[in-house]
């Protein structure tokens, strides 16, 4: 199997943190980095989140780079409140200390894209990172392969305004920027499809009874994201958004959508969303694709099966019952 080279930005992350396991647990991938901004937490939190996350699945030798601190134009508003004050269910795991966060996460991208022709990026967070990268070489970008990105929404209501889901809220500009200025259509994971993947009490009791390592530290991280989920929007379990783009990326029959123009709104009362010009309005070229439909059965069995390797005969036996 010839493995597909990628990039994961983020800003871990509850969700984010799932997402890497996934991805580090996909022999379809070579993770090349991962580059981390602000949004969920600070970069620097996110980025030692990421270390911790890597130890949990002996991962550390991939590299993680610290990225942009602070959005384009606005201040930044974390979501420490849904992820915890440390970003993973306040769990306060101790840092990694054996491997340094690297700096310069926007630099990576660019090298890392000036140096292949068949690497892609799968980001889970605001597009900051992309945003300078494009910004301060342009023409790499003609090197990337594809871009995924978790975020936005289209027929759907926002995660936390009326329109908005909270990657391309946090920093609009930058959305708005790599919408209209990559050299590639953005594959638009956004809210229509993620909202979707619940991970409920009953598949948390079935993993607990397989792998306890890679199990507990789930349970762990997901508890405060249960809690909030439920006060906020009465779900019983939580949404795990970012996994879905990494499983996407590998298997594009689990979503599917149509191409679009999209813009992203830059300021007031609408800011983050991202306008879908679905019956071509604009007369613009179609920059993305949104997706609009999901298999979460078959994304579930795939997230499962990946990460608890070893069990797959138990899992198919569950399917239609979790």
């Amino acid at each position: 199997m010839q493995k597909r080279k990628v990039i994961i930005d983020c800003d871990p992350g509850i969700d984010d943190s799932l997402a890497i396991l996934l991805a580090v647990n996909s022999p379809e991938l070579e993770i090349l980095g991962i580059t981390t901004c602000s949004g969920n937490v600070e970069a620097e939190m996110g980025a030692k989140n990421a270390l911790k996350t890597l130890q949990i699945c002996s991962s550390l030798n991939i590299p993680v780079y610290k990225g942009e601190e602070k959005p384009l134009k606005r201040d930044l508003v974390t979501a420490q409140d849904t992820h915890g004050e440390d970003g993973i269910g306040e769990n306060f795991y101790e840092d990694v200390t054996e491997y340094k966060i690297k700096e310069n996460g926007v630099d990576f991208i660019i090298d890392t894209l000036k140096n292949n022709k068949d690497v892609s990026i799968i980001a889970l967070g605001p597009l900051t990172n992309i945003a300078k990268a494009i910004m301060k070489d342009k023409k790499v970008f003609d090197n990337l392969d594809e871009f995924v990105s978790m975020g936005g929404a289209f027929r759907i209501h926002g995660n936390c305004s009326p329109v908005a889901e909270f990657n391309y809220w946090v920093d609009p500009h930058a959305a708005d920027y790599v919408y209209k200025n990559l050299s590639r259509k953005i594959h638009m994971v956004g809210l229509d499809v993620t909202r979707k993947i619940v991970l409920t009490p009953n598949i948390i009791e079935f993993i607990n009874r397989l792998d306890k390592d890679i199990s507990k530290y789930i349970t762990d991280i997901t508890r405060f994201y249960i809690d909030f989920h439920w006060e906020q929007e009465g779900i019983i379990g939580c949404v795990i958004n970012d996994p879905l783009a990494v499983a996407y990326f590998i298997d594009r029959s689990i979503c599917s959508g149509f191409e679009s123009y999209v813009e992203v709104v830059e300021d007031g009362i609408a800011m983050g969303q991202s306008v879908v010009d679905e019956f071509n309005f604009y007369k613009n070229d179609n920059n993305a694709v949104v997706l609009t439909d999901v298999d979460e059965k078959k994304f579930m069995y795939m997230f499962l099966k990946r990460l608890f390797k070893g069990y797959e005969e138990i899992i198919d036996s569950v399917k239609g019952v979790i």
